[in-house]
């Protein structure tokens, strides 16, 4: 889920921490991907075309053709991606599971009415419901990117987190995902639709954490405490608080403490035993794998591995996959040129004026300028008498 309502928010409030880019922005930039929410959008993608890519053996192989060609198009725009593969979900996350598990469920019994109805539309529906990316499909594609030479990495818990981690860490420029939670997590850039803006025509969506504090005007640990009341995985919300109304009261109260002190908990009842305390302790120190212990390096593609595994177990089509590591092969060596900014030296730490500071500076000019109005329009001098 993310964070509920979280993009909208930031649309509303923090205009300028928003861009819609083309894919080729991104030209010679380290980017952290989202591997299990890439696999999830591959596998619903062909079921939405009505033919699930399969081998002679009726086994799916479209998380295959997905994670290859999508790989393959972000290369030949010079981006060096790393997938980061989800970890054990934290305790806390138990409750947003259990209620995945019963949509499941009661997707099933849709799935199973739909059929028997004849509504090829609903059919469809359901059965994307139900789609669940396995064990098996993940260890495939972690063999597939190894072959190709391009960097993973298993994340202790939350791949999201794992992904905000190397970001923070100046290892990538870039969390790729559709989860908010990315920002949450401290992901200083967070890039939504990067896997298939190319294939749907749509735009990337980048969103800047520096620019989204500033124009809110909020420290991480209000942004975190913020998401927390708009909805996250770990916990409950306070019942009749929407978007609008939790970022006032956040503006006003600084923490979720002193709001449930203020609020009148009869109209706004919070979740019994709310437990936003290890919420917030989750989001701003997640369980991440040691900086140190993390190497990201891209290889050269093994050709012949990549033949065997793609044509000679997976019935892919030799030629294609040949071709497409052809390009790749020459987009890797164009690339070797990098962007021009790497070239200098970048402080870790960005200073950026506060919109407060910048508020305050805007009147002072204005006062400036209405005091020297004043003077110009005071009244005309006296004429000397003749």
């Amino acid at each position: 889920m993310g964070i509920k309502n979280l993009s909208q928010v930031i649309a509303d409030n923090a205009a300028s921490a928003l861009k819609l880019n083309e894919m080729k922005t991104y030209f010679g930039r380290k980017v952290a991907i989202d591997a299990s929410m890439c696999l999830y959008q591959f596998l619903i993608a062909v079921r939405q075309d009505g033919s699930q890519l399969q081998s002679e053996d009726g086994e799916t192989t479209s998380h295959l053709m997905g994670m290859f060609y999508r790989t393959i198009r972000m290369i030949d725009n010079g981006i060096k991606p790393v997938y980061v593969f989800d970890g054990k979900p934290p305790d806390m996350k138990s409750g947003e599971l259990e209620k995945r598990t019963e949509k499941r469920a009661e997707a099933e019994k849709q799935l199973v009415e739909a059929r028997e109805k004849g509504d090829a539309k609903e059919v469809d529906k359901f059965e994307r419901r139900l789609v669940k990316v396995t064990k098996q499909q993940n260890e495939e594609v972690k063999k597939l990117l190894q072959l190709m030479g391009v960097p993973l990495v298993e994340a202790p818990c939350e791949a999201e987190a794992q992904c905000a981690a190397l970001v923070r860490h100046g290892k990538v420029f870039a969390t790729a995902t559709e989860d908010m939670d990315a920002l949450t997590f401290g992901s200083n850039m967070l890039l939504r639709h990067m896997t298939f803006s190319e294939a749907k025509k749509m735009p990337i969506k980048e969103f800047n954490l520096a620019r989204v504090l500033e124009e809110m005007e909020v420290t991480m640990e209000q942004f975190v405490d913020l998401c927390i009341l708009l909805g996250c995985d770990y916990c409950g919300t306070i019942r009749g608080i929407g978007p609008k109304k939790a970022l006032e009261l956040i503006k006003q109260h600084k923490d979720i403490e002193t709001i449930l002190e203020n609020i009148d908990q009869t109209k706004y009842p919070p979740p019994e035993d709310w437990p936003y305390k290890r919420a917030r302790e989750l989001f701003l120190q997640p369980d991440v794998a040691n900086d140190d212990d993390i190497t990201l390096n891209w290889k050269e593609p093994d050709v012949e591995g990549i033949v065997e595994f793609m044509c000679g177990e997976k019935n892919f089509n030799e030629d294609r996959i040949r071709s497409s590591l052809s390009r790749m092969q020459k987009s890797r060596n164009a690339g070797t040129q990098g962007r021009i900014d790497s070239f200098f030296t970048v402080s870790a730490q960005v200073k950026c004026t506060t919109a407060a500071k910048r508020k305050a500076a805007e009147e002072k000019e204005k006062a400036k300028k209405g005091a020297a109005k004043g003077k110009a329009g005071g009244p005309p001098a006296k004429r000397r008498p003749k």
